[in-house]
């Protein structure tokens, strides 16, 4: 009894904590499918992995139980009690025994989100070509303090600012938006709706691009950058009484190419971003030769975010659940490992 009151009680001061941080992160709730174990104990989970890594043939299945049911932070008192047991460290073992897509996903989880955002933009950016997908999905879905803390943490990891990074990588109005992004000048959301403001933003967006020939593009730049995103839902709804087109048909006659991709991840997640994930990851899983990358970086960064609204989104766009898809469309350790972050299906 008096332990299902202390849960309780550290249930509570943790909503309370939760509450204040969602406020602090301009209000975003999370839906996160991962959070924290309740009994955990890092000493009894590192000496789990320790005997797992051990194991002839590696146990991948205990592996997948410890790491996918703790959150980052317990991953990483797990990581500290493996190194003082084992003399090493876990992450370097985890390497060693792991490999493919479940080492992908593992390795993922040892990271902070931010971490792992900020190392998928580094990888996007690094070596010959730019994979522009990746770029465009991290800095175009991103809330503006999560883009804050990605900017901090990629110059602590990589001693590299990351606008100079992204500059130096891409070109014209596509460089100039994300750019725009990276400077996170969006402005927070205000109890006051400003109608005016709305139908201004509207007006200047029709004005910049339908009703002209060619298309006025740092006009859409500022406003898509600078906004709040409730504010930008009313816009885009203003629009359509301006527009024959709505803003994503807009974006598509107006403008191609990487710019097109961006400005339509932006609009779409300033609508519903948990739907684009679930809509990302159904294209992702049906395509030939599944395309791995973008599930494991979409699962991996999301799970203690918003996976759960994710999934919600999936079952109703589709009819069908994103577990449900992930069992026909992956195998073996890798189809574990992601039904696992996952979690249940409601």
């Amino acid at each position: 009894q008096t332990e299902q009151l202390m849960y309780r009680v550290s249930g509570l001061s943790l909503v309370s904590n939760q509450l204040t941080r969602n406020y602090e992160s301009s209000c975003e709730p999370k839906y996160p499918t991962v959070v924290a174990a309740l009994d955990f104990d890092p000493d009894r989970d590192a000496a789990r992995i320790e005997t797992a890594i051990k194991t002839k043939g590696v146990d991948e299945q205990t592996i997948i139980d410890v790491i996918t049911k703790r959150t980052y932070a317990q991953r990483r008192e797990i990581a500290f009690a493996y190194e003082r047991r084992a003399k090493k460290d876990m992450i370097t073992a985890l390497k060693a025994a792991l490999s493919g897509s479940l080492e992908s996903v593992i390795l993922g989880l040892m990271k902070s989100t931010t971490q792992y955002d900020a190392s998928e933009i580094r990888g996007s950016i690094k070596g010959l070509g730019t994979d522009e997908e990746t770029l465009i999905e991290i800095l175009c879905s991103r809330s503006k303090d999560e883009l804050t803390e990605i900017k901090k943490v990629y110059k602590e990891l990589f001693k590299k600012d990351l606008d100079k990074d992204v500059a130096g990588d891409t070109s014209g109005n596509f460089a100039k938006l994300l750019l725009a992004l990276v400077q996170t000048k969006r402005a927070e959301p205000s109890a006051v709706v400003d109608y005016e403001k709305i139908d201004e933003d509207a007006r200047a967006l029709y004005d910049a691009g339908v009703k002209i020939r060619g298309t006025d593009v740092p006009t859409w730049i500022s406003i898509m950058s600078e906004r709040s995103v409730p504010h930008l839902q009313r816009v885009f709804q203003r629009y359509k009484s301006y527009s024959p087109y709505d803003m994503q048909e807009s974006i598509v006659k107006e403008v191609k190419g990487d710019l097109q991709k961006s400005f339509l991840v932006l609009v779409q997640c300033f609508e519903n971003k948990q739907l684009y994930f679930a809509k990302r990851l159904n294209e992702a899983m049906k395509s030939k030769g599944a395309k791995e990358k973008m599930v494991t970086r979409i699962i991996v960064s999301r799970c203690e975010v918003d996976l759960k609204k994710i999934c919600s989104e999936y079952k109703s766009c589709f009819g069908q659940s994103l577990q449900k898809t992930i069992l026909e469309h992956t195998k073996g350790d890798y189809q574990k490992v992601l039904l696992s972050l996952c979690g249940p299906e409601e």
